[in-house]
């Protein structure tokens, strides 16, 4: 064990209202959790944080513990917090390595469960599902599960073999995963329902790429940056490459650039630091990778040699402040390749649920959607969340699920 594991754990107070379970939108039970693994009680520890997120392995990797846990640690208001994140992980981890699930033998059995989309949301709904003895088949539109996980989080920032270790844990407990097969085009909702699916999750995430509708989009030099996270080998990117946003995605997009071989990343923001949707973690890491900042830059337009941009600055009216162009303030950002970073819409696969106005689905507080026996949670209910958030609403959901289903006749 990793000595400065033990010395953090020993740093842990253990409050009676321990803020840093206040602040986890899981309220993952770190007290409990310190005093296992400090009594030697590491698969204790395990299992207890893996039914409470059975994505705890990947939360305490990619969540911003300084906005939950760690953010709210009582020590980290004098000083520095401690490491909830590394403890969870290294504790993680071990139960993940030494976990050997089995399918329980429960009344549950023969009752099917569909699974469209295999992210955080669907994995979540699909270990809870399945360890309550469910059929559980997951429809999985890429050829390997995670959704955002696999392909939408770089390798540095989240190992793919724990994916792979997950899948395995999945396949133990009995569930199926189909591969390469989306639902709507070929196999509807209604199919499923057909096939005597008991009920049906929708967990399919925000994959459309948001488009500025700028002049000169459609080049050859641009690129939507949740697109080039999927494979970023495929692309040849030049010397020198500028993106568009300042958000967590914009930061992997800029920091896995430099990794494959771009000399000089430029982020490109219309407002200022403190401004940035992206969390300080993730933009501090961004500059120690090298990656450059040019703030109050918004976009005009892209030509072949870059990005024509105007120098912006911020207005108060009342109590609305507001981001304005500089008038003569245009100037080329010179630049090989350009990423588009602003969001991502869900896609439009499905029919026979309500859908709002943004693309989203509209559901319930227990992710019961407007169609009798159809559930949804996570990012295509949400919006582009925290993995954890995903993960606590579809608790909820997988919980409604098998609420249904026991009230379903015979």
């Amino acid at each position: 064990m990793g000595k400065h594991i033990i010395e953090e754990a020993k740093r842990c107070l253990q409050c009676k209202n321990p803020l840093c379970s206040k602040g986890c939108p899981n309220s993952t039970p770190v007290n409990e959790m310190v005093r296992l693994l400090l009594e030697g009680k590491m698969l204790e520890a395990g299992e207890m944080l893996f039914n409470n997120n059975p994505l705890s392995v990947v939360c305490s990797l990619i969540c911003p513990h300084e906005n939950f846990c760690e953010g709210h640690c009582i020590l980290g208001k004098k000083g520095s917090p401690v490491q909830v994140s590394d403890i969870e992980n290294y504790i993680s981890r071990y139960y993940l390595e030494q976990f050997q699930p089995q399918k329980p033998k429960h009344e549950n059995n023969g009752k099917r469960i569909a699974i469209v989309g295999s992210g955080p949301a669907g994995i979540t709904v699909a270990f809870i599902l399945a360890s309550n003895g469910f059929d559980v088949t997951i429809f999985e539109s890429e050829d390997k599960i995670g959704g955002v996980l696999q392909y939408g989080i770089p390798d540095f920032r989240l190992p793919k073999e724990l994916l792979t270790q997950l899948k395995t844990m999945l396949e133990r407990l009995g569930v199926k995963i189909r591969p390469n097969m989306v639902i709507g085009p070929v196999v509807t909702l209604e199919d499923l329902l057909r096939d005597d699916y008991k009920a049906i999750f929708i967990g399919t995430g925000v994959w459309s790429p948001k488009p500025l509708r700028l002049r000169g989009e459609t080049l050859g030099h641009v690129h939507y940056a949740i697109n080039y996270l999927k494979n970023p080998d495929v692309y040849t990117l030049g010397r020198k490459v500028a993106v568009i946003g300042a958000g967590n995605v914009a930061m992997d997009v800029a920091r896995t650039a430099l990794r494959k071989g771009a000399e000089e990343v430029t982020v490109l923001y219309r407002r200022g630091e403190k401004d940035m949707t992206a969390t300080q973690y993730e933009y501090q890491y961004a500059r120690l990778d090298g990656v450059k900042f040019e703030f109050y830059r918004s976009p005009l337009e892209i030509v072949d040699e870059g990005v024509i941009c105007t120098e912006t600055r911020k207005e108060k009216d009342g109590d609305v402040v507001r981001v304005v162009p500089i008038e003569g303030s245009e100037k080329l950002f010179q630049a090989d390749s350009v990423f588009i970073a602003a969001s991502q819409n869900p896609r439009n696969n499905l029919t026979g649920i309500e859908i709002g106005k943004t693309g989203l689905i509209l559901v319930n507080e227990d992710g019961r959607t407007t169609r009798e026996g159809i559930f949804a949670s996570g990012d295509v209910v949400t919006g582009a969340k925290t993995v954890a958030e995903a993960v606590n609403l579809s608790k909820k959901s997988a919980q409604a699920i098998m609420d249904y289903v026991a009230g379903l006749p015979d």
